[in-house]
């Protein structure tokens, strides 16, 4: 019998002590199911990513006493192993470890081998690569340790094979996207189960600024049969027995978690972000612009299930141009998620505005600036809220939106967390869908009125105004901006997946101009592949096109 549990835990980047005493508490529980190894996520101690603080050296000489306090501590707990992911610093060089504790003492470290320098990955920035070889011995079972990015390739897992592993241990911080689970299984059959070694890897949960952990902690024979699964999205410790025979085996079969749908998977990594990025930054709750469309319903439902309807207000600010129905929607979806309410009419602010103006604005016609006007004095009225109350503004822009420049700075984009930032328009629809369909499943009504869901989207900062008076149609659009962003698609492959050469230029150009507004914007959870953010690192100041229309043609700035 040789049990290994796996802490799927939540760590919070610089809470050593908060981390410490997971850990311990994790050590303790797999104790008492009889666990002979314990193993924690990559940078458990820490939380990940650690970013610029591992620069510092007043932090890497905290997490050095934190790991020997740690192992002090572990010294009670009895003869479990425990695999602890942390900084170590050597010298000049620091290394992205595992370092094993048993009886309150390191009888063995690893250092990472492969270290990621792509996509959210910077780790060549503070880390140099080891991959020497760590083995103990727990119950005549030869153990080895690998770190994330070292089973995303073959070579660390056929050095801990060709030392003499029986069993091999990965501690992880994957960050999540759409459908990754599934992926990493692949991988990891690819690189650990061709060799025979079963594995066992533990991934971290939780949100970190951007990057959003779902865990999914897995155990594989090997043969590459999945042995456990653990669930998504929420803390877990998993106890399994990697050489119990077929009993054993039965009843860890049990505990293979069932495949999540891509709209739960989307939804639950958002509500978990929103949960993390509130609590982890000490607010008290949230504030959100309720307008009656459908962005800010979904950001709304989200919260609420994040944080709890006693924990989120909503604000109604109508203006000259808002439709009734559009105040009935979201006087609705605000009373079916049973949050506060509150109703500021920004008409009278918005005429002020135009009259301090006028002297300036003498002899111009209006123009988009007025209508920014009002997204800006909903962004102040929403930005004063939170400074009075410590309830931090959630955003409730799109990527379809943000990827354009469809969006007013200081105004709509104005707030803390951008809650859909990584959603294109058409996954809003198919979300609010989905949380309606949960509502409906436990016995309720749908949270989010069905006209906001068949209405035309608007901004209604004008008369009779819809999305589609600047932008196409939110289906061309997406696709575009699919293959795009996420995919790196040219301008020749979305011509030639039949999209017009004039739209595809015009969609290009404002993805172009429009750097600056996203470098401004709030973070916001990352579900993709590629998310504006740590992923996408344009250049504000680029005179590159890829293709133009007319090349003697002079571009002008759009406003903001």
């Amino acid at each position: 019998m040789f049990k290994v549990a796996l802490a799927q835990m939540n760590s919070r980047v610089g809470d050593l002590a908060g981390n410490t005493q997971k850990i311990l508490q994790a050590a303790r529980q797999a104790q008492a199911e009889g666990a002979a190894v314990l193993v924690t996520p990559e940078l458990a101690l820490t939380g990940y990513p650690p970013e610029d603080l591992l620069l510092r050296p007043a932090f890497l000489a905290a997490c050095d006493q934190a790991m020997i306090d740690l192992g002090q501590q572990l010294g009670a707990v009895g003869d479990l192993a425990v695999v602890v992911g942390h900084p170590r610093a050597r010298g000049q060089h620091i290394f992205n470890a595992a370092t094993v504790l048993r009886y309150g003492k390191v009888i063995g470290s690893y250092g990472k081998l492969e270290l990621p320098n792509y996509a959210v990955f910077d780790e060549q920035r503070y880390f140099v690569p080891d991959g020497a070889p760590c083995l103990f011995e727990v119950n005549g079972v030869r153990v080895a340790v690998n770190i994330c990015e070292d089973v995303w390739a073959p070579r660390a897992p056929a050095i801990a094979k060709a030392a003499g592993a029986n069993v091999l241990l990965v501690l992880n911080a994957s960050p999540f996207h759409v459908d990754k689970h599934r992926e990493r299984i692949d991988v990891v059959r690819a690189n650990v189960s061709r060799i025979g070694l079963p594995v066992a890897f533990c991934n971290l949960v939780g949100g970190q600024d951007e990057l959003l952990f779902d865990g999914g902690s897995f155990v594989l024979d090997a043969k590459g049969n999945v042995i456990v699964r653990t669930q998504q999205f929420h803390e877990a410790l998993m106890v399994v027995d990697l050489f119990g025979g077929g009993a054993s085996l039965d009843k860890a079969a049990n505990l293979i978690a069932p495949e999540l749908s891509v709209e739960q998977q989307a939804y639950q990594a958002l509500v978990l972000g929103t949960r993390d990025y509130v609590h982890k930054n000490g607010f008290k709750g949230a504030v959100i612009g309720l307008s009656g469309g459908v962005d800010s319903a979904l950001v709304l439902a989200i919260a609420v299930d994040a944080l709890g309807a006693e924990n989120v207000r909503a604000v109604i600010m109508p203006s000259p141009f808002t439709a009734t129905i559009s105040i009935e929607d979201a006087t609705t979806c605000a009373r079916a998620l049973g949050v506060r309410l509150d109703t500021i009419d920004i008409a009278p602010l918005y005429e002020q505005f135009k009259v301090s103006l006028s002297r300036v604005f003498a002899g111009l016609s209006e123009d988009v600036t007025e209508e920014n006007l009002q997204a800006r004095v909903r962004g102040t009225l929403l930005m004063a809220i939170s400074n009075k109350t410590n309830a931090l503004v959630l955003v409730t822009g799109n990527k379809s939106e943000t990827s354009v420049g469809y969006c007013t700075l200081y105004g709509d984009m104005a707030g803390g967390f951008a809650v859909i930032k990584d959603l294109f328009k058409g996954m809003v629809y198919r979300l609010c869908h989905e949380r309606n369909r949960v509502a409906i499943a436990q016995g309720g009504g749908p949270v989010i009125p069905e006209r906001i869901l068949t209405r035309a989207p608007s901004a209604e900062l004008r008369p009779d105004q819809t999305d589609q008076d600047s932008l196409p149609p939110y289906d061309a659009l997406d696709d575009m901006l699919v293959r795009f962003v996420e995919n790196g698609e040219t301008r020749s492959d979305l011509i030639a997946a039949g999209h017009n050469p004039a739209e595809v230029d015009r969609v290009l150009r404002m993805v172009r101009i429009n750097e600056y507004k996203r470098r401004q914007s709030a973070p916001g959870v990352r579900i993709s592949r590629c998310a504006f953010g740590r992923d996408w690192r344009y250049p504000l100041t680029n005179a590159f096109v890829e293709a133009e229309l007319n090349s003697k043609t002079t571009e002008k700035g759009e406003s903001s």
